[in-house]
């Protein structure tokens, strides 16, 4: 089967799924799954599931990519500021919905192996980092919007102050052992809402960096 009909079916899957967001779907078309998961999961790239890449980490499910930036509502003026790069493909969706996305990766093959499919599909409105995601990039704050692609067991609390007037953050906290939950946090005048979304399980978030470096 080619790699546009699996695309094609997995954007019905998607559909079936409750992604009603015609921007959303579009940017999911654009963008080559395949060009963002390892070699010996190649044949998989348009199955709905979570893959294994490098350094412990994974992509996410399709579903989950398309949910998560369903609920963060981008819009095409927006900034938005993406903790945990991963394979990049959550970042690519994104660059395909705003003005500029900024990215926060702790293991630096992973980051640099992102910036390289970037450049590749001529991704340029991207900015990646190497840091601690936990801190998020206060040098570029406020944003728009912020996605967090790593569970912690609490927001940590430069994110949520580095989230304009307006913002929406969505993140996943753990809230016990085994047990994660995705949240979309709204910054009003009166302060921070939160509304929950649904279970997940993702790749814990980790403070400072791999060797402490």
């Amino acid at each position: 089967m080619s790699e546009d009909r699996r695309r094609t079916l997995l954007l019905k899957a998607l559909r079936a799924q409750g992604i009603a967001d015609e921007r959303v779907l579009a940017a999911i078309a654009r963008v080559p799954r395949e060009a963002f998961v390892e070699q010996p999961f190649a044949d998989q790239a348009y199955a709905d599931q979570a893959l294994p890449i490098s350094c412990g980490q994974t992509i996410s499910q399709p579903y989950v990519v398309a949910l998560m930036t369903e609920a963060l509502r981008v819009e095409a003026p927006h900034r938005v500021l993406e903790i945990g790069t991963g394979s990049g493909y959550q970042t690519a969706v994104l660059s395909q919905l705003c003005k500029d996305v900024y990215t926060i990766e702790r293991f630096r093959s992973l980051a640099e192996a992102a910036e390289e499919r970037f450049i590749r599909l001529g991704l340029f409105n991207i900015t990646r980092q190497v840091g601690d995601g936990t801190e998020g990039m206060p040098e570029g704050a406020p944003f728009d919007r912020i996605m967090v692609t790593a569970a912690a067991r609490q927001i940590p609390e430069a994110l949520l102050q580095q989230l304009g007037p307006g913002g929406i953050m969505v993140a996943p906290v753990e809230e016990r052992p085994g047990k994660q939950n995705l949240w979309r946090i709204t910054r009003g005048e009166q302060g921070f809402t939160s509304e929950h979304l649904m279970p997940v399980r993702f790749v814990p978030l980790v403070e400072g960096l791999p060797g402490g470096g």
